[in-house]
């Protein structure tokens, strides 16, 4: 006898969302997701999620430390600052103002290492002020983000090019890859020079205003534009104290940002693939009818109608060769497929720009099983289509279920049909 199963205790999560009774508006109120609660959202769409496994191209992520790392970069490999001192070519070197470097700095006037010497010549600079840049393209909403760039990768380890597939008109699929539109930022940050000498200053002033209104970064990343407006020198001399030349100037960077959070992960679309197409093409050999009935009674053969198969298997026991005669109505019929593409109307119903195609005689009518249904490239089974009818005004209205398809109808869904249109 077998044992019974032990139940499981319930976790604190699935608790909790049984305890929920969200609000639910109705569908296109503003404001709130066609979703309702996100804690209850059925089966994803699967269409519009692909695995970037065994991918060489990753998602695009730009961070603020981006930004920094590329002012550090022009500033060690373009800018490459130095002076000349006891007619030696002295390197300056650059760093990044930490908290406690920039305390010593306002404290002191100037920096010391860890001997307590003064560090000069030396370039410092440290990020203070992050402002958003609303006159530039924006993502329109974090929740549901729908103004986003594309490019395509041609090639791909499944979509290899062969000479086969170049034969047989075999066109690989593309692989397509979205990113959000970034958040463009404008980025200020605090630089000061320290020198020994004004000429030493002076020099540094130069090659600073002339890198200003460049882009800064590495070539092989991301460059963003830099703008220096003023230099601000200071040159002190008081007894029993350092002599101190220095220049402080503000950088402002305008950047932007497109960050690596499971929000953006899980609200927008990253990965697609180009909608492949099958063309099916009928073949029909054009020739007597030859058949041996049941009876007795000779039967003529028909000479340009359709046999109803299913009439010839009840009425015949011994069929050597059943060819039909089909006209160009019937052959025109046969061969049409038709794709059309929707308008969606409501979050279960669809319109479509087109009328059923007249059967001919002894055909059945055309109704919804004369077509295949795709929604964003994932086939729609037939048990989660009500009904589609041709409306007589040039227009056929799709209906599905919600609970079969497992979600509902969006504005910006790409909704399919393919078949007996005329």
């Amino acid at each position: 006898m077998a044992k019974g199963r032990k139940p499981i205790p319930k976790t604190q999560r699935e608790i909790s969302i049984s305890q929920q009774e969200p609000y639910v508006p109705p569908f296109g109120a503003p404001g709130f997701q066609s979703t309702g609660n996100p804690n209850n959202v059925g089966t994803p769409n699967r269409a519009l999620e692909t695995s970037f496994r065994d991918d060489t191209v990753k998602p695009i992520s730009i961070s603020i430390q981006d930004i920094d790392e590329s002012v550090m970069y022009y500033f060690q490999n373009v800018i490459k600052p130095y002076v000349h001192q006891n007619g030696e070519r002295v390197p300056v070197p650059v760093i990044y103002g930490s908290p406690e470097k920039w305390k010593s700095f306002q404290k002191d006037g100037y920096y010391r290492d860890l001997q307590g010497r003064i560090m000069a010549p030396l370039i410092m600079f440290k990020r203070n002020n992050i402002e958003k840049n609303r006159s530039l393209a924006n993502k329109l909403d974090a929740n549901e983000p729908h103004n986003i760039t594309v490019y395509g990768k041609r090639y791909s380890k499944q979509n290899e090019y062969s000479k086969f597939n170049l034969l047989n008109n075999v066109r690989p699929e593309k692989t397509y890859y979205a990113t959000v539109v970034p958040d463009y930022l404008t980025i200020t940050y605090d630089c000061v020079i320290f020198t020994y000498y004004n000429d030493q200053l002076a020099k540094l002033i130069e090659m600073m205003e002339y890198a200003s209104d460049a882009y800064w970064g590495d070539p092989e990343r991301f460059k963003f534009k830099a703008v220096i407006d003023s230099f601000a020198t200071t040159t002190e001399l008081s007894d029993n104290s350092e002599r101190i030349v220095r220049s402080a100037f503000t950088i402002k960077m305008h950047g932007y940002i497109i960050p690596d959070i499971p929000q953006k992960t899980l609200n927008s679309i990253q990965k697609f693939s180009e909608k492949n197409k099958l063309v099916f093409t009928i073949e029909a050999v054009q020739s007597a009818d030859t058949f041996t009935p049941t009876t007795t009674t000779p039967m003529a053969p028909p000479s340009s109608q359709l046999i109803d198969s299913a009439n010839v298997v009840n009425n015949t026991t011994n069929i050597t060769n059943v060819y039909v005669n089909l006209d160009a109505e019937t052959i025109t019929f046969l061969n049409t497929n038709k794709a059309l593409t929707a308008v969606t109307i409501t979050s279960d119903t669809a319109l479509f720009y087109g009328a059923f195609l007249q059967a001919p005689a002894n055909f059945p009518a055309v109704n919804k099983n004369s077509f295949n249904y795709f929604v964003n490239g994932q086939f729609v089974e037939p048990s989660a289509v009500v009904s589609f009818t041709d409306n007589g005004d040039g227009t056929c209205l799709l209906t599905v279920s919600t609970s079969g398809l497992g979600y509902t109808l969006d504005p910006t869904d790409e909704i399919i049909a393919i078949g007996k249109f005329a």
